[in-house]
């Protein structure tokens, strides 16, 4: 469970703050000292955290670690932690109780970690020990800062542009409406090499039909999880989700059964298509 070890504390800290009504200060992305091991978590409720760890190299990118949720369960604050490739994808629980200026989590059934003691240093920086028995390990947790804080305001123009909102389809909030999809794995549990093959073969080139199309705008896998979660798709420019349907249906992977898919309406920035053309700049 060594991967528990530099990613539990921070949603721990989050998740007594969020019982006890505290400000969301926790909120976002830390980065542990001389690592580039992170996490990031965002505040669903007062009483319900989730976030995702994960690791950055420069042959390999981001690779997802885990997934935690935090919430108050029976009256009880418990962290759950689900590990990629450890213990058959089921989480593993901690609870939690809280002192002044300090935070523990507890499970002393599991092998390690037992205990998971944190404590806010400054307003950018946390100290985390996580132990079982006379065992510990000890680590700083550093705020990283938004990259939207690095470019200067001055910089940017903020006024109003009619002509693109209207191009955008932006309503008076600067947003609109999209259907959020989400695939999971199909019905169809063949070992044909082929069909699995060419099915995805066409799903890739299917993807990339719909962006020329200008009708999906987002597209990627998840990482592995304990609910069969293959990958999300975002669309616009689609009438309603009958029309939507058939669209997802050409898909080769999909219309052999090897994923299914479960569509959401969903309200975001009207400015999210306008990242498309920077994809290309930074793919090698």
């Amino acid at each position: 469970m060594k991967n528990l070890l530099t990613f539990l504390s921070l949603l721990v800290v989050q998740g007594v703050y969020a019982q006890q009504n505290i400000s969301s200060f926790f909120s976002g992305t830390w980065k542990v000292e001389g690592k580039e091991l992170y996490e990031h978590w965002d505040r669903l409720s007062d009483h319900h955290l989730k976030g995702f760890s994960y690791e950055f190299s420069a042959g390999k990118g981001i690779s997802t670690i885990e997934y935690l949720d935090v919430k108050e369960a029976n009256g009880k604050l418990v962290l759950e932690a689900s590990v990629l490739g450890q213990n058959e994808g089921k989480a593993i629980q901690f609870e939690g109780s809280s002192g002044k200026d300090y935070y523990v989590f507890l499970n002393p059934e599991h092998d390690f970690p037992k205990k998971i003691l944190y404590k806010k240093i400054s307003p950018d920086t946390m100290h985390v020990a996580v132990g079982a028995g006379e065992k510990e390990h000890s680590f700083k947790m550093i705020r990283q800062v938004s990259t939207s804080n690095l470019v200067s305001t001055a910089a940017v123009d903020t006024t109003y542009d009619e002509a693109l909102a209207q191009k955008l389809k932006a309503d008076e909030r600067g947003m609109k409406s999209y259907f959020f999809v989400v695939l999971k794995t199909g019905t169809n549990q063949t070992k044909d090499k082929n069909l699995i093959n060419e099915s995805f073969t066409g799903h890739m080139a299917n993807i990339n039909r719909l962006v020329k199309e200008d009708k999906l705008i987002v597209a990627g896998p998840f990482g592995k999880n304990q609910d069969n979660y293959r990958g999300l798709f975002i669309f616009h420019n689609v009438a309603n989700e009958s029309e939507l349907e058939i669209i997802l249906k050409t898909d080769p992977a999909i219309k052999n059964n090897l994923l299914e898919f479960k569509i959401y309406p969903w309200y975001g920035s009207a400015a999210l298509p306008m990242y498309l053309p920077f994809s290309k700049k930074i793919s090698q």
